[in-house]
């Protein structure tokens, strides 16, 4: 009885991310990613992508499931729950604030998604898709200019992201307009 109150215990303990556990491996990816060839930079994003999302811990890493998959089946506020979960358990991960942020602004609650995203890039400043986050909530604030400059930091740590490209193309076109 007390080895299994230990052992679920042990699940709830907030435990360092993987992440921080080996940022040698971290710095690593991010450097690979920055200087990836075009047809190699999805296999770097993808290990990349696997290691910022472990929590080291079972239990934080399910909470982080269910909030994504809450998300994918088009429940943010359930998602919120989760994730907010994790982030009381596990507050230095940054890929649970990350993905909060995500929840939130898609509840259409923009305040707490952005300090979401500032808690997750002062754990992770490269943190790409956080970056990209913060750019979207600028750029749909009527703010081209702020966005321009956060989407290049992101396309900085990762020059081959679609998305991010596509953007800093949209956004250099709408302001190329203005002068």
């Amino acid at each position: 009885m007390i080895r299994a109150a230990v052992i679920s215990l042990a699940f709830l303990l907030p435990l360092p991310a993987l992440a921080q556990q080996a940022p040698e491996r971290v710095d690593e990816l991010f450097s690979q990613l920055a200087q990836a060839e075009e047809d190699s930079w999805e296999v770097i994003e993808v290990e990349l992508d696997r290691l910022l999302a472990q929590s080291g811990s079972p239990a934080m890493d399910l909470l982080l499931e269910r909030g994504r998959l809450a998300m994918q089946d088009d429940r943010p506020g359930d998602a919120v729950e989760h994730l907010t979960a994790l982030t009381d358990h596990a507050p230095e991960f940054a890929e649970g604030w990350y993905a909060r942020a995500t929840a939130y602004y898609l509840t259409g609650r923009v305040g707490p998604a952005l300090a979401d995203l500032q808690r997750a890039l002062a754990l992770e400043s490269r943190h790409y898709r956080a970056i990209s986050g913060l750019a979207v909530i600028l750029e749909e604030t009527d703010q081209p200019r702020r966005a321009l400059q956060v989407y290049r930091r992101a396309l900085a740590i990762h020059p081959h992201a679609p998305d991010i490209k596509e953007a800093v193309a949209r956004l250099e076109a709408v302001l190329l307009k203005e002068i």
